[in-house]
């Protein structure tokens, strides 16, 4: 395909899918894509980990889904895992990125709906950005341990990066917010190539060969998400390259856990979930995952919506999820 000058870019939007709750996802994405595209600019790719010896099951979408997938105009494109596999599945996200063209890219977590027409969003594709609805989950400030500063400036330091243009001066030091820290849930750039080498490249450093300030830190789940920012600065991006609002917001909904969604989410997200569920070719495939069936179609997901006031909502996630696990709504 060759743009006209006059015409935007075409975009891939990425997301991975796997047998198991991640094909499922990735059906939700691709129906609520489907629904809010009004354009041809955006083209879905999913991209599907191989089986091979980092993996201890097959990993490969169900014919099924496939065909759902498929019918919704999405490419399923294969891709190895070489390096990350079933002992760090948040890898896929970065050796993903190898299998897509040279063309402009955005990455959606599979857990996201999208709830509005994404050729409105104005990307900049030469500055990166990544998500901003995160809490402070990395680092880990351990009693007379290095402290944010310390570790996050050894980091910078290890690949060659400024760090002090990196920091928020209307937050104080030692405090979370002051550091360039992402949610994973999407990302963008104009070369994914070049975002994939960076990214492969700072996460096995990070991974293999970690500054000693990261002697008492956890890298499982946050791997991803300590490479992510270094990325995005090294590339030219920081935060809100892409004005609030739109991902995360008006256009998007990376709602983690449908528990969640329903625990939290505007109505509109909601209306969305529960219309792109309705039809009935839809409803014999998606009813075989059990957080779908029941949530959606045995109604649970109200019961859940009426546990919790949208307007005064817990500070943290976590608190969320403790109470729908301890009134039994907690699925995954």
């Amino acid at each position: 395909m060759t743009d006209r000058p006059d015409r935007p870019p075409r975009v891939n939007i990425l997301i991975v899918a796997q047998s198991g709750r991640l094909e499922y996802e990735a059906a939700l994405f691709a129906l609520s894509l489907s629904r809010s595209l009004t354009g041809d600019r955006f083209r879905l790719i999913v991209a599907e980990p191989q089986p091979g010896p980092l993996w201890h099951a097959d990993p490969c979408i169900g014919p099924e889904i496939r065909a759902l997938l498929e019918a919704q105009g999405a490419t399923i494109v294969p891709f190895e895992s070489r390096y990350f596999g079933a002992a760090y599945p948040y890898g896929n996200k970065i050796e993903a990125l190898f299998a897509l063209p040279d063309e402009p890219f955005v990455f959606f977590d599979t857990d996201t709906l999208v709830t509005g027409d994404l050729d409105a969003v104005p990307f900049d594709f030469d500055r990166p950005t990544a998500s901003f609805r995160r809490e402070g989950t990395w680092p880990v400030i351990e009693l007379y341990g290095p402290g944010y500063e310390e570790i996050w400036r050894a980091l910078y330091n290890r690949f060659g990066l400024d760090f002090e243009s990196t920091l928020d001066p209307d937050w104080p030091d030692e405090y979370w917010q002051r550091y360039l820290y992402f949610n994973a849930g999407f990302f963008f750039h104009r070369r994914p190539r070049v975002f994939a080498e960076r990214f492969l490249r700072y996460a096995l450093t990070i991974r293999d060969d970690p500054p000693d300030t990261l002697v008492c830190q956890s890298l499982d789940p946050w791997l991803d998400q300590v490479a992510l920012p270094l990325v995005i600065h090294g590339l030219g991006g920081g935060r809100h390259t892409l004005p609030p609002g739109w991902l995360d917001g008006a256009t998007t909904c990376h709602y983690r856990m449908l528990p969640m969604l329903y625990a939290r989410e505007d109505d509109h997200v909601v209306e969305t979930l529960e219309a792109i569920c309705a039809p009935s070719r839809v409803r014999k495939v998606l009813k075989a995952h059990d957080p779908i069936r029941h949530m959606v179609y045995h109604g649970r997901g109200r019961k859940v919506r009426a546990l919790f006031d949208r307007a005064h909502l817990p500070r943290k996630e976590q608190a969320i999820r403790n109470r729908l696990k301890r009134e039994g709504f907690w699925m995954r």
